[in-house]
């Protein structure tokens, strides 16, 4: 906690015990009750009893071994109870306080005794609680930091995963056209050209444009779709205003590439079917494959590492704030993402 807020906490703290002696002050006015001592020497040994502890229990919370505070404490609860008596009989003394009625201190009323030992015990407490409350504060703000440290770090050591993983997959794309001696690999290199710069810049930040998202989207799939033969094998469809949205970067790119690695090549178009629809509040990107008619396709999809990273992903970036729904049959294999932004 900064200290300016800690200050803040101690003033509130002494407002609200000075109220407190202007409330007995008011209760007792009338009678013989005499209030001067509750406005001059009282208020000063009290200061002295609540620092005293608040000091020590700081021990508490910076000390590793608790035997030298424990000690400390109880030197100190032994030695205020005394030094309050002492201080007070001494100010009562000097000023010729007229019903002073004890000759030296030794022979001081039992009761300012223990009047003295009430007021330990009550500033102790006082100090103890605001202490704990301070620490406390600390002590959440330590977690938070930790905490996105921690998230922070996840989410970087994820996006250096999925980097590499498409970066592996196109150059193997564009090592296989320029094998066969293509003419579509000078455009290829272009793609790819166009997906690196994305991935290192754009994708490094937290969030990015909807649209440059959806440019990197457009580019992996004209790389994908050089291997096969169908042009119209990819429908992809945008609706919505596009101006000013921002996303999470690389965060749909997993959902296309698991379509073209797990879906079947050999039926009608389109193969593969992408919705991207943009509303006031949410974004809906929905990506539907027709499965290979060869076993644990669509298993592979729900189980595979890219789908179980952008699980975490989406857990960590829209906690709360998102839907995702994986729906698979014998023909078609469905993806349905809901972002609340």
């Amino acid at each position: 906690m900064k200290l300016k807020y800690k200050i803040l906490i101690h003033v509130a703290f002494w407002i609200y015990m000075f109220n407190q002696i202007l409330l007995t002050i008011a209760m007792w006015s009338g009678t013989k009750y005499d209030p001067f001592e509750e406005i001059t020497i009282y208020p000063i040994t009290s200061f002295i009893t609540f620092y005293c502890f608040y000091i020590v229990y700081g021990l508490f919370f910076t000390r590793k071994r608790k035997l030298y505070p424990i000690l400390l404490l109880i030197a100190v609860i032994v030695i205020l109870i005394p030094l309050r008596v002492g201080i007070e009989y001494l100010f009562w003394k000097h000023i010729g306080f007229s019903h002073l009625k004890s000759p030296n201190l030794l022979n001081v009323d039992k009761s300012w005794w223990f009047n003295s030992l009430r007021l330990v015990i009550i500033y102790g407490i006082y100090a103890l609680l605001i202490q704990l409350a301070i620490g406390w504060f600390d002590t959440q703000k330590l977690r938070t930091e930790l905490l996105l440290e921690k998230q922070s770090g996840e989410l970087a050591l994820l996006r250096s995963q999925i980097n590499p993983h498409f970066l592996f997959n196109t150059l193997n794309n564009i090592y296989s056209l320029v094998y066969k001696k293509s003419e579509d690999a000078p455009e290829a290199v272009m793609k790819m050209s166009s997906i690196m710069r994305y991935m290192l810049y754009d994708a490094t930040t937290d969030s990015v444009l909807l649209e440059k998202e959806i440019e990197y989207l457009k580019s992996f799939i004209e790389l994908e779709k050089l291997r096969i033969r169908h042009k119209d094998f990819v429908a992809f469809n945008i609706s919505g205003n596009l101006d000013g949205r921002t996303i999470a970067p690389m965060l749909l790119i997993p959902f296309v590439e698991n379509a073209f690695k797990h879906g079947s090549r050999t039926v009608s178009n389109p193969g593969i079917t992408i919705n991207l629809s943009i509303g006031a509040q949410q974004i809906l990107f929905d990506v539907t494959n027709h499965v290979r008619k060869n076993g644990n396709n669509a298993t592979d999809q729900v189980g595979g590492i890219g789908l179980t990273n952008i699980r975490r992903r989406l857990n960590l970036l829209y906690p709360g704030k998102h839907k995702l729904e994986i729906t698979s049959s014998d023909d078609l294999f469905n993806v349905q993402l809901i972002l609340w932004i």
